[in-house]
């Protein structure tokens, strides 16, 4: 342990421990020893002070424990001239440190201090066990907490590319001379939050606990180690919590006095100044302090030096391309190009092929390509995918087809969203800057699904479409494709299986949005049924498709079962608690962005409406689609509003606890034209031949008012029904 480095962090120990002494004297004086202090969102109280002493601080006075083993932990920075070993005085002076960030932060919480402007504070348990699973299977290598500020913006931002390239989480904090990497990343315009990867956690060294409180809970979280277990939960986070400090610009005594109780949790220290350097192992996987000068390699070193296993996509695109994009959203102001959505035809369709019917790596793109067009513009765009391969089955074909969502939507500068030919793209004005073109759509699938799918597929071709005829051509042959999927599972019933599947493939945009989907309820996208989740889960265990028991059975009317509460629950990131199946007005399924239609409660009218993305005007509950849409999707359970498939109003379990088909009141003209003669079959089931003319549309009613009138003029069903409210 170098001298130099240890007696900083002793100093800095010190002083960080006298702050926090005179913060809990002040609020003692100011307020009691009763006064409850916390983070928000945790059940680990102080984590690093649960963790390492077992002790659950909820007040004040509880902090008199903790603040006299800081003070055991303490020692005397080391003599000039006196050389004795200093590695234990060291790493106590680091748990000191972290324990009274610990104290110092959550007073500021106590104080209206934290968060800090345009920071994120404590990270909350719900955020934990979002990406902490991320963490531990690995989808998330590791994650970097920056202390400082690089020498310029661009810098700066080329650190935090880098890392997101690589998946890896990036903490972003502290100051150097006044500044932060916060501030420099701001003023370039980079998207910061949870969806990116980069955190902006508080502006002062002392708010660095926050990510280390982080990891040490991913320890009892995932680990399953019990408060104070000191040495287990050090350990685990060494062993499976990949993370890194990086220091830029001067190193002072808090930066080392932190980077000492951050080595203690196995995580070393990369600065990008000549600070003094520790390289044997020990305490670490490898070395503990480093330094790299060259801006290049600096987060390759990063990542050697944490022996972070990161696999980086290495796709022929002008942009970056990770995960970390995923969330990543393209405002109309910043757009190049818009494809699908309201105002222009977009689809995707995956297709198998014979293995000598197509040339693997062939990308083609027929039409005019995006620099052709003024920016801003909206274009029509259709993706046709060609796959073949010895394991490749007709099943597997909509699966290919909905990870598109994921295969576009983690390239730097894409929007992704929707599937089949509800799709919605936009690439942003940076993207195209970059000289992102139509084919660089078609390296992305050609790579990532030879990437995911490697053991299935063997060739892929993609045909890229924005000749107007040749895109209608194309949809007819998408679009039977699509019809006989839906098909296959025509004749099934939730009653002749013993398990449901779930599919989480939207919950970049949606964290706690799980969707359910059941032989007579597709997921909410319109693309998953119940085979789709089967086979999804078949090729991949570990994916987004996973079997769900139903369990005993709760309201077998509502669709409610123990099994999937539990599960629901647990997916959900602990948020949703109870889940009907077959119910719009009690605990209905959460919805994301991608849902094909919305259905809404009209109270007026006794019954519900249902409008469709492509809907431009008012409906009668008031709002339009994207209005309804803001307030439905996002992982929320509304009761009365719920996003779905579009055929899910065809399945004899449609809102069946809440009366079913007969409670359908309003749709636009163009659904019910999309509906026709399938909607009459089931009309005739109900006993209504001719429900769907009792309905009213866009054509007669755009207001509750007139559509009351229409309803009572017809005799629709629902006037005479229970009341739902």
């Amino acid at each position: 342990m170098s001298k130099i480095i240890a007696s900083a962090a002793i100093r800095g120990s010190n002083k960080i421990a006298l702050q926090a002494e005179q913060f809990v004297e002040k609020a003692r004086t100011e307020k009691s020893e009763d006064v409850k202090i916390g983070f928000p969102d945790t059940a680990y109280f102080l984590p690093m002070a649960y963790a390492l002493m077992g002790l659950e601080i909820k007040t004040l006075g509880d902090l008199k424990p903790v603040l006299a083993h800081i003070r055991e932990l303490l020692s005397q920075e080391p003599a000039g001239k006196l050389w004795f070993p200093y590695l234990g005085s060291t790493l106590d002076a680091g748990i000191a440190t972290l324990l009274s960030e610990e104290i110092i932060t959550v007073l500021r919480y106590l104080y209206n201090e934290e968060p800090q402007p345009g920071c994120n504070g404590f990270f909350t348990d719900t955020i934990l066990r979002t990406l902490g699973i991320q963490l531990v299977d690995g989808r998330m290598p590791g994650f970097a907490a920056i202390l400082g500020a690089a020498p310029d913006n661009k810098t700066a931002v080329s650190i935090v590319r880098d890392l997101q390239k690589r998946s890896i989480m990036v903490f972003a904090g502290s100051s150097t001379n006044g500044r932060s990497i916060i501030d420099q990343l701001a003023e370039e315009k980079v998207e910061m939050g949870w969806d990116t990867y980069i955190v902006p956690y508080g502006r002062d060294t002392i708010s660095g606990i926050y990510p280390l409180n982080f990891a040490i809970r991913a320890a009892m979280t995932f680990g399953g180690l019990k408060a104070g277990q000191a040495r287990k939960c050090l350990e685990y986070c060494k062993n499976r919590v990949f993370a890194f400090g990086l220091t830029l610009g001067e190193v002072d005594d808090f930066k080392y006095a932190t980077g000492a109780g951050a080595i203690n949790m196995g995580f070393p220290i990369i600065a990008d100044t000549d600070i003094p350097q520790i390289l044997p192992t020990g305490i670490c996987t490898y070395e503990h302090v480093v330094h790299e000068f060259d801006y290049e390699k600096l987060v390759p070193r990063c990542i050697e030096v944490r022996g972070v296993k990161v696999t980086v996509t290495d796709i022929d695109i002008p942009v970056s391309y990770s995960a970390a994009f995923e969330g990543e959203r393209v405002r109309r102001e910043d757009m190049h190009v818009e494809f699908g959505s309201k105002n222009a035809l977009a689809f995707e369709y995956v297709r198998m092929r014979e293995m000598d019917e197509i040339e693997d790596g062939k990308i083609e793109v027929i039409g005019p390509d995006i620099d052709t067009i003024t920016p801003g513009a909206r274009m029509n765009l259709g993706i046709v995918v060609e796959v073949a391969g010895r394991g490749m089955q007709t099943d597997f074909e909509s699966l290919i087809e909905r990870q598109m969502h994921h295969f576009l939507n983690y390239a730097m500068g894409v929007l992704h969203m929707s599937q089949r030919d509800l799709l919605w793209i936009r690439l942003n004005k940076d993207a195209f800057a970059s000289g992102f073109r139509l084919k660089h759509f078609g390296s992305i699938i050609h790579a990532r699904i030879h990437d995911v799918y490697g053991k299935l597929v063997d060739k892929v071709k993609v045909t890229i479409l924005t000749d107007d005829e040749k895109i209608k051509e194309a949809l007819v042959a998408a679009r039977k494709s699509y019809n006989e999927r839906d098909a296959r599972i025509a004749d099934m019933t939730d009653e002749s299986v013993d398990e449901f599947y779930s599919c989480s493939l939207c919950q970049s945009f949606a964290p706690n949005h799980i969707c359910v989907v059941s032989p007579e309820r597709l997921g909410l996208c319109g693309a998953v049924n119940w085979l789709d989740g089967k086979a999804g889960y078949k090729i991949d265990p570990t994916g987004g498709n996973q079997p769900v028991v139903r369990g005993r059975v709760i309201d077998p009317v509502k669709g409610e079962w123990e099994g999937i509460n539990g599960f629901v629950y647990q997916n959900s990131n602990r948020t949703v608690e109870r889940m009907s199946l077959y119910s719009l007005m009690d605990a209905p399924m959460t919805s994301c962005g991608c849902f094909e239609c919305i259905l809404a409660l009209v109270p007026e009218a006794n019954g519900f409406m249902i409008v469709n993305r492509e809907f431009n005007g008012m409906t009668p509950c008031g709002m339009n689609f994207s209005t309804l849409a803001g307030s439905v999707g996002g992982g929320n359970q509304i009761p009365g509003f719920l996003g779905v498939g579009r055929l899910y109003v065809l399945s004899h379990k449609f809102v069946s606890a809440d009366g079913g088909l007969k409670r359908l009141v309003w749709m636009p003209k163009t659904l019910k034209d999309f509906y026709k003669d399938r909607f009459a079959v089931r009309a005739k089931e109900v006993g209504v031949p001719d429900l769907l003319d009792r309905i009213a549309d866009d054509t007669v009613a755009s207001t509750a008012e007139e559509l009351v009138d229409f309803l009572t003029k017809a005799g629709h069903p629902a006037l005479e029904m229970e009341p739902l409210m």
